[in-house]
């Protein structure tokens, strides 16, 4: 059985960009307040001519060049979103038909902040069972469109973005020095909680219970991201990334200080992008990766959380 890995990666935020002090004229709040609760500085936002999946297509677009692929290389398109307003067609079709591919399949995956984890799962498992070879994995959300502007609480973590993935088959995987390029899955989910966070009504709005999501994520979680590595053959001590969902900033730091990764270069793109729920762990990682922070190789853990009560995580080894 083939194995896969990640060979390129790339990211696209809209230009428009929501400071501390934006927001401070929009409701009650201050750089001061926010900054202290969960560590946001600013946030991109896109415009009413901006749809995810315009934003979806930039960021894949980029990850194609910097994988050297050509838009008709790819058989699958998986993209991760809980912000896409229309049903049909899916967020994977429009950006198929925006970078004018062949015939990929093309399905949405909507498990909310963990979508892109997930996403990368099932394109990892569809490469090794032989129904595909080459796959474009997104993460985007436009986080904006379902914000509750007068909600103090919610309004000040969200922002929109879009993060992208090119995984190929790699037939030497079993053989690869420090495993393969990803490795296992472990996910699953608390359904009995899942009402913490929420998408609903019409017009969709977001809106989470946020002491119950920040208990369960700094204690419940550290553990599993553990077995993750242990997983991936990986002791913590060795990672040289830990790229957490972008949540919050409280929740970042005592999770990654739990998880053990004490070599580990800390993904905080949330300080300067906010909460971008699925596009947060590719758009973070593909930013680490662009500044030459983690070298070509070397392990790092994804670990997605927060919607429905629902992780996914796993080790790969970075482009």
């Amino acid at each position: 059985m083939t194995g896969s890995r990640v060979v390129a990666l790339g990211h696209y935020q809209p230009a428009k960009v929501l400071t501390n002090d934006d927001l401070a004229a929009m409701v009650d709040t201050s750089d001061e307040w926010i900054t202290s609760r969960v560590g946001i500085k600013t946030r991109h936002v896109g415009g009413p001519d901006e749809p995810v999946d315009e934003l979806a297509a930039h960021a894949g677009a980029k990850a194609l060049a910097a994988a050297g692929l050509q838009p008709s290389d790819i058989d699958l398109v998986l993209v991760a979103t809980s912000t896409a307003i229309d049903r049909s067609p899916s967020m994977s079709a429009r950006v198929a038909a925006r970078l004018s591919m062949g015939s990929p399949a093309v399905m949405d995956i909507n498990v909310v902040c963990s979508g892109f984890t997930h996403a990368l799962a099932v394109a990892d498992h569809t490469i090794r069972a032989g129904a595909a070879t080459r796959a474009l994995v997104i993460g985007a959300d436009k986080m904006a469109d379902i914000a509750d502007w007068t909600d103090r609480t919610t309004c000040v973590l969200l922002g929109d973005g879009a993060g992208a993935a090119v995984v190929t088959a790699d037939p030497s995987a079993p053989d690869t020095p420090g495993g393969p390029g990803i490795g296992p899955v472990l996910w699953g989910s608390v359904p009995e909680m899942g009402n913490a966070v929420r998408i609903e009504g019409t017009p969709p709005r977001f809106a989470q219970e946020g002491q119950s999501v920040y208990r369960w994520a700094t204690t419940q979680l550290p553990p599993i991201a553990r077995k993750v590595c242990e997983r991936a053959g990986v002791a913590p001590e060795d990672l040289a990334a830990v790229v957490l969902h972008q949540a919050n900033l409280r929740i970042i730091e005592p999770v990654a200080r739990k998880i053990g990764a004490v070599n580990a270069i800390i993904a905080r793109d949330v300080v300067d992008s906010g909460n971008t729920s699925a596009a947060s762990i590719p758009m973070a990682l593909s930013k680490l990766v662009e500044r030459g922070e983690v070298a070509s190789g070397a392990p790092v853990l994804l670990f997605g959380f927060g919607g429905n009560l629902s992780y996914a995580g796993q080790v790969i080894r970075c482009p």
